[in-house]
Formats: structure tokens, C-alpha cells, sequence
């Protein structure tokens, strides 16, 4: 299994987490987990996703969850786990 942490905010919409959850079927990734929180204006987001089926590099992921961001007004990040784990390790 390889994970990836996959976050996204913006402002809310209808439609965001599907075409998010539409790209991710449509390349073989699996969703292993989700959270998210909205208020009035706001969507945030994190998924934790297994990329091992994907068959294009992270570079390409990072530019699909770049476009799919573009469609729905949202910032869409990815990062490999352990540079995740790494990061908001104190």
C-alpha cells in the first residue's frame, strides 16, 4: 500500500467532493479514509488515499488534483506520508 495525504480547502460548493472522488475511481485510487469540515463559506478537507494502482508518476497526480482544483475552486495538495508524518511531527 502507498498512501498519500491528500488535502484540499476552498471555498464551498456543490459538486467538490464528487469530482474529487471521480478522479481518484477514475485513475485507481482508493480512498482509505476522509474527514471534512464546512462552514458557511469554507470546505477543508484531508484523504488519505493508496496510490500503488496509480500508473502515472506523483508528478502527474499533483497535476490532476491541480486541474480537478481548478474546476471546483479549490487548492487540492498532495503529499507522500512520510513527508506528511514528518512535517506535523513535534
Amino acid at each position: 500500500m502507498i498512501k498519500t495525504i491528500v488535502t484540499l480547502s476552498g471555498k464551498d460548493g456543490v459538486g467538490i467532493i464528487a469530482k474529487v472522488c471521480t478522479f481518484f475511481a477514475e485513475n485507481n485510487i482508493n480512498i482509505l479514509d476522509i474527514s471534512q469540515t464546512t462552514d458557511d463559506i469554507n470546505i477543508h478537507m484531508m484523504m488519505i488515499v493508496d496510490t500503488e494502482k496509480y500508473t502515472g508518476s506523483f508528478e502527474d497526480l499533483v497535476a490532476g488534483l491541480n486541474e480537478v482544483g481548478k474546476q471546483v475552486n479549490c487548492h487540492i495538495k498532495a503529499q507522500h506520508e512520510e513527508i506528511f508524518n514528518m512535517m506535523h511531527r513535534i
